[in-house]
C-alpha cells in the first residue's frame, strides 16, 4: 500500500480495491480544482487504478465548484473506464447529491447514520449556504410578491400573446427549455415561443456568434416576426415569473444556463451556479444582446455575487424596467 498528498492536502491511499482520496471538510473552488486534477493524474496513472473511490467522511460542505469537480471528474473516469466511487457520504453530501439528482447517477455510499435516503425537511436543513442570497428571507418573500404581480401581468397579456404567436407561426403557445439551477439542479424554464416550433432541430444550421460556452446569433432566422417583438419587449419571458414563483429562479440572478453549456465549464466556472439564477442580473443591465464572450457573462455572473444585497437587486429591478423602454433593449 503507497501514498502520497496533493499541495492542498488530498491525501491519495492506493489498495487493491483502487486509489481512495480522502475529500477534506470543505469541497470549494480552490480543492475542487486540485481534486479534479487529482483524478485526471490518477486516470493518467500506469496501471490504472481499479476504481477511484472518495472518502467523503469529513466533508460537510460543497458548494456547485465541487459538484462541478465530482461530474467531471466522473466522466474524466468513465472515459477510461475507471469507476467513480462515493464512500462515507454525510448528510450535507447527500442533500446537494439528491438535490441535483447525481446520488441517482453516482455510486453513492451514504455514511451509516444517514442511510440511503434522507427526507425533504434534513435535506433542506443540510443544503449547504453557498451564497447569503439562498438563504435570505426577504429575497424570498420579493421574489413570491413580485412573481404574483407578475403572473397577473401574463394573465392579463397571454392572450394577445397567444393570438399572436398562433396567427404569425402554427405551433405551441409556450416553449420550454432544461435550464440549470442552484448547484446545478435541472429545470424547466417557460417562455412565450419566439421562434418557428422546429428551432431546436435547427440549430445547427445558424452560426454560433458567442465565444465560449453558450449560443447566440444576432440575426437567427429562426426567430418569427411576432418572436422578435416579443423579445426586444422581453415580453416572452413573462412565464417565468412562474420558475420565480416555484423557487427555481429569482427576480435578480444569474442567467440561467442550459446543460449543454455546463457541460463545456471549467471547474471555476461552475460558481456562478452558487446562486439561484433571475430573470434579470447584471448581464440583463449590462447590454445582454451585445454580450458574445462567455468569460464576459462570467464576470458579470461573478460580480453580481460579489456585490449583491437586497438595495442592490432593487437596483437591478429598476434598471430593467427602464431600460426595457429603451429603444434595441431586449435580447436577439
Amino acid at each position: 500500500m503507497a501514498t502520497y498528498s496533493s499541495p492542498i492536502d488530498f491525501p491519495v491511499t492506493f489498495a487493491d480495491e483502487g486509489a481512495i482520496l480522502l475529500i477534506p471538510e470543505r469541497l470549494c473552488v480552490t480543492e475542487a480544482v486540485a481534486f479534479k486534477d487529482i483524478c485526471a493524474q490518477l486516470c493518467q496513472r500506469s496501471p490504472r487504478p481499479r476504481s477511484i473511490i472518495l472518502d467523503l467522511r469529513h466533508t460537510v460542505f460543497i458548494d456547485s465548484s465541487g459538484i462541478g469537480a465530482i461530474v467531471t471528474s466522473y466522466k474524466g473516469a468513465g472515459a477510461v473506464q475507471i469507476p467513480l466511487k462515493l464512500r462515507e457520504a454525510g448528510p450535507q453530501v447527500m442533500a446537494v447529491l439528491a438535490l441535483t439528482g447525481l446520488d441517482a447517477v453516482l455510486d453513492v455510499q451514504p455514511a451509516p447514520q444517514v442511510g440511503s435516503k434522507i427526507d425533504g425537511r434534513r435535506r433542506e436543513e443540510a443544503l449547504p449556504n453557498t451564497h447569503p442570497s439562498v438563504r435570505s428571507l426577504v429575497k424570498r418573500i420579493m421574489d413570491i410578491v413580485g412573481s404574483l404581480i407578475g403572473l397577473v401581468v401574463t394573465g392579463i397579456l397571454a392572450i394577445p400573446i397567444a393570438i399572436a404567436i398562433r396567427i404569425d407561426s402554427p405551433g405551441p403557445i409556450f416553449f420550454s427549455q432544461e435550464r440549470c439551477g442552484w448547484l446545478g439542479k435541472r429545470f424547466r424554464l417557460w417562455k412565450f415561443r419566439s421562434m418557428v416550433p422546429d428551432a431546436e432541430a435547427r440549430r445547427h444550421e445558424v452560426e454560433n456568434q458567442a465565444e465560449g460556452a453558450f449560443f447566440k446569433n444576432d440575426c437567427d432566422p429562426r426567430i418569427t416576426p411576432v418572436g422578435r417583438f416579443l423579445r426586444r419587449t422581453s415580453l416572452d419571458e413573462l412565464p417565468q415569473f412562474w420558475n420565480v414563483l416555484k423557487g427555481e429562479m429569482s427576480l435578480v440572478g444569474t442567467r440561467p444556463p442550459t446543460p449543454d453549456e455546463v457541460a463545456h465549464y471549467e471547474v471555476p466556472q461552475w460558481q456562478r451556479l452558487d446562486v439561484r439564477p433571475g430573470m434579470t442580473g447584471e448581464w440583463q443591465v449590462n447590454g445582454r444582446s451585445q454580450v458574445k464572450n462567455f468569460e464576459d457573462v462570467i464576470r458579470l455572473d461573478l460580480a453580481y455575487q460579489e456585490n449583491w444585497s437586497l438595495g442592490h437587486d432593487l437596483k437591478l429591478i429598476f434598471k430593467t424596467v427602464w431600460i426595457l423602454f429603451q429603444k434595441n433593449s431586449g435580447a436577439m
